[in-house]
């Protein structure tokens, strides 16, 4: 009965993460190992990369003149810097091997943050295997070496300090991850909701500007040749993607799947989404609407208000809004391909936990999605397994947080106290 409690104990108290998540990081060292050993590298988007920064080296800065195999540069420049140093580290992007030991470290790195993030939200033990059994998120940063793995390692990056309260490194971590790829705007209302409630309204606006900071930094080398086309090609927001690639949507048929009011109804989910979240769970540690939050720039709180709801913002709330924003922005993004499982394999584990689903069902829900994820090409079944998994997520995170205000203070009832006080 002892080894049953031990036992117990061992995969649902969070204090054993601290020594449990280096040995299965190890763990995950050895795999790594193994995977490039023996699983010969499939050439996807590296080539591609390495013809644009020859271009980029040889002095183009011009986005929309900077192609290769593939297609245009269609990434912001944090993307290009980050592979002209891996251009440089790889002979010319010649050696391969070198490359996928640089994904190994970077994976190895992401990893271990996340299991940080993890650990600070108070997640317990029998969570943490499934951030190492993904077959398809090896893949995508040691077969693929997809930029997509930099973004996710800045994001989760972001997240350590946002949960350490380190705010302003927060802040360029998350630009940066934006500066490599756009897809991490997703969690930008989260970002944004979570300064406007952790800082003072002026302090918010510091890390916003801080963050444009960044991005203007990171494009300033090709502002002058085109600042519009760098603008139209880093971001572009109606960029088309082909239905014979997606591995969410196939299940509509290409027709629908083309179809503008298809986008249209995708693009009204996912504010309407967010739009839930944000008055029902977001804005919980302050008690406070989107407009009154603003509305502090000009009457700002009592500072007993505002420390008040600085604390309330946890490290689990940063953890479950940023998450769940980019749950709810790749449920409704039109067209996802393999790689964006970066995005979504190490938020799932978490936010079914925070939805408060049972263990096996956590399990049950994620080995579905990585069946999904691992079918290829996608087929109709496939992707009704990925949007299904993708929605019960999002739908179990609302509904499994709705007591989580149970022990939050409201600023707005100490502001009113403290007004009586003085009054």
């Amino acid at each position: 009965m002892n080894l049953y409690h031990q036992a117990i104990d061992l995969a649902s108290n969070p204090k054993h993460t601290r020594w449990l998540s280096p040995l299965l990081i190890l763990a995950d060292a050895v795999l790594c190992a193994l995977i490039i050993w023996k699983i010969p590298y499939t050439e996807i988007d590296w080539r591609a990369y390495i013809q644009q920064i020859e271009q980029y080296r040889n002095g183009q800065r011009d986005y929309t003149l900077i192609k290769g195999d593939t297609g245009p540069l269609v990434y912001p420049a944090a993307h290009l810097f980050i592979y002209n140093t891996l251009y440089l580290i790889t002979n010319k992007g010649t050696d391969i091997l070198i490359a996928q030991c640089m994904f190994a470290v970077v994976y190895l790195g992401a990893l271990s943050m996340a299991m940080a993030c993890y650990r600070l939200a108070k997640v317990p033990p029998y969570i943490l295997p499934l951030l190492i059994l993904s077959k398809r998120l090896h893949s995508i940063f040691l077969l693929r070496l997809f930029n997509d793995c930099f973004a996710i390692l800045a994001l989760f990056t972001a997240i350590y300090f946002y949960q350490r309260r380190i705010w302003t490194v927060g802040s360029v971590a998350y630009s940066f991850g934006v500066g490599i790829k756009m897809s991490l705007l997703l969690a930008g209302p989260a970002f944004g909701i979570i300064l406007l409630q952790a800082l003072p309204f002026k302090r918010a606006m510091n890390a916003a500007f801080l963050m444009a900071q960044v991005q203007i930094t990171l494009a300033f080398p090709f502002l002058p040749a085109n600042a519009t086309g760098y603008l139209a090609r880093s971001f572009e927001l109606t960029r088309q993607f082909l239905f014979k690639w997606t591995v969410n949507w196939r299940f509509v048929g290409e027709e629908v799947f083309l179809s503008k009011r298809f986008a249209l109804t995708l693009i009204a989910v996912h504010f309407a989404l967010l739009a839930i979240f944000v008055q029902t769970r977001w804005t919980r540690p302050s008690g406070l609407s989107i407009p009154a939050l603003i509305s502090t720039a000009i009457q700002p709180l009592p500072p007993k208000a505002q420390q008040s709801m600085s604390l309330n913002v946890s490290p689990s709330f940063i953890m479950t809004s940023i998450l769940t924003s980019m749950a709810v922005g790749m449920l409704c993004a039109r067209s996802l391909h393999y790689q964006f499982y970066a995005y979504i394999a190490w938020s799932t584990p978490f936010l079914l936990w925070k939805a408060g689903l049972h263990p096996v069902l956590i399990y049950a829900v994620w080995g579905a999605q990585e069946w999904g994820w691992n079918v290829y090409p996608s087929t109709k079944t496939s992707s009704i397994v990925v949007v299904g998994c993708l929605t019960v997520q999002v739908l179990s995170v609302w509904w499994g947080t709705r007591n989580d205000s149970a022990d939050v203070t409201s600023p707005g009832d100490i502001a009113d106290e403290e007004k009586e006080h003085y009054e």
